[in-house]
């Protein structure tokens, strides 16, 4: 296929335009934020509470009464399909005397019973039932007493709460991500891998690795096979509203092998071109024309294979890995047809702790059914994966991610080294720094939002 010349009066062959980045403040990033008991205990207080997090995925809980809990930090939450459609979310406790309503993470219910003293909540959060309700001092509490409700609002298919009854909106709070994501339509994707594993690291640690390409040549060599890896050639953003986005040129060796003794093209690069018709053989000696030589496949036989969110993409987004972290604990990589998933959570005591979410949702292009690609293998296209909880090192995470964990662990126990005297990061890592000038300014009692 003969590589045609980009129409430039076409917005989506123009590459995506830099965000309007805030001045960096400096910052060393000392050892203590990781491990310290008093640190964690003023994020929590801060910033934790006053921000918005992605917390469910609505088309999961289609009908009235269907529900998800979730738990962050010491809180958990209930997010609940009302029977206009809405979706509220409450905190998931009994108001008499403190009980958890629901323990499961996903379920239907015409109500809500408390298990402790048998009170009865709608999923509209009223209390409708309260057993020997004249007994009360204060008088009848239905009527009286409601659910503690969190404000929800839904975007990209996904449920996002805020503990802070004077939040932005969450488009306020996304800013620039909020039209880069709704090309894509991620609100009909589907999950294909979910696994959760009770990691022994600070949150943080994980937001940190996913803010910079920097390690890959030392922890994933294997990426210059198809993934241009050097700082050189990526386009990194940072957001006035606290959100980074890194941008690595893909469906291509890297230029680092320019000058090595090794054959430019290889797996997984092999495999995708000839999944949009395209011969390797072809390429031989014009290696680095495999990227327009994809998009331009793309363009013209993605409609007719179901693919119809490509029209409303980049040239650059049907190739490249948009990279996303969203404050404070959000990675994610945006590919044209995966979003790979990355969360840390909180532990609810331990600050050396925290849960983290592996997991991966592909677009739905009508009669497609090849098997999707996930970053843990391959998945059938009809399949319905259910939650894998476990403990780091009982099992694989997927090759990369076991990669990145691997190192991360080792980090976290030199963290609390005296003789570790915070980082000194290269300017690639700039968005490190800038993620945890945001943790300060919610410290601070300042917000990075504009206006």
């Amino acid at each position: 296929m003969a590589t045609k010349l980009k129409d430039v009066n076409d917005w989506r062959s123009q590459p995506s335009p830099k965000w309007p980045e805030p001045e960096l403040r400096g910052h060393r990033i000392p050892g203590y934020r990781y491990h310290s008991e008093d640190f964690w205990k003023q994020e929590w207080e801060t910033m934790w509470t006053k921000v918005w997090l992605l917390v469910g995925r609505a088309p999961e809980i289609p009908e009235p009464g269907d529900y998800q809990m979730e738990e962050i930090g010491p809180e958990s939450f209930l997010m609940v399909r009302q029977q206009d459609g809405s979706i509220r979310s409450f905190y998931n406790v009994c108001q008499h005397r403190g009980a958890r309503l629901i323990f499961n993470d996903i379920g239907t219910v015409d109500s809500f019973t408390c298990p402790y003293h048998g009170w009865r909540w709608e999923i509209d959060g009223t209390l409708t039932f309260a057993l020997d309700p004249e007994d009360f001092p204060e008088g009848d509490p239905c009527g009286k007493l409601t659910l503690e409700e969190v404000k929800c609002e839904e975007f990209a298919g996904f449920i996002w709460i805020n503990m802070d009854p004077e939040a932005v909106t969450l488009k306020e709070y996304l800013g620039p991500i909020w039209d880069d994501w709704n090309a894509y339509g991620f609100d009909s994707w589907k999950r294909y891998q979910a696994m959760r594993v009770r990691a022994p690291i600070n949150w943080k640690v994980v937001l940190d690795n996913f803010n910079e390409s920097y390690h890959l040549p030392a922890v994933h060599p294997e990426s210059d096979t198809s993934i241009e890896e050097n700082y050189k050639w990526t386009q990194f953003d940072l957001s006035e509203e606290g959100h980074n986005r890194m941008i690595m040129k893909a469906g291509l060796p890297s230029n680092s092998l320019r000058d090595k003794n090794v054959p430019l093209l290889r797996e997984p690069l092999i495999s995708t071109l000839k999944a949009w018709g395209l011969d390797p053989a072809e390429f031989e000696g014009r290696e680095y024309e495999t990227r327009e030589a994809i998009q331009q496949a793309k363009r013209e036989v993605g409609k007719q294979k179901g693919y119809t969110h490509y029209e409303n993409l980049r040239d650059d987004q049907l190739t490249d890995a948009y990279h996303y972290t969203i404050f404070p604990n959000f990675a994610v990589t945006a590919w044209a047809d995966g979003f790979h998933f990355l969360r840390a959570i909180p532990h609810p005591t331990d600050p050396t702790k925290c849960i983290f979410d592996n997991w991966w949702y592909a677009s739905q292009p009508e009669g497609e059914t090849a098997p999707v690609f996930t970053a843990g293998g391959p998945v059938d296209r009809d399949a319905e994966v259910d939650l894998d909880v476990f403990d780091y090192g009982e099992k694989s995470l997927g090759f990369a991610i076991d990669q990145d964990m691997g190192v991360t662990a080792g980090q976290q126990l030199g963290f609390r080294s005296r003789g570790f005297n915070g980082v000194y990061l290269s300017g690639q890592e700039r968005r490190i720094r800038r993620y945890h000038e945001v943790i300060d300014d919610y410290i601070e009692g300042r917000r990075p939002q504009k206006g």
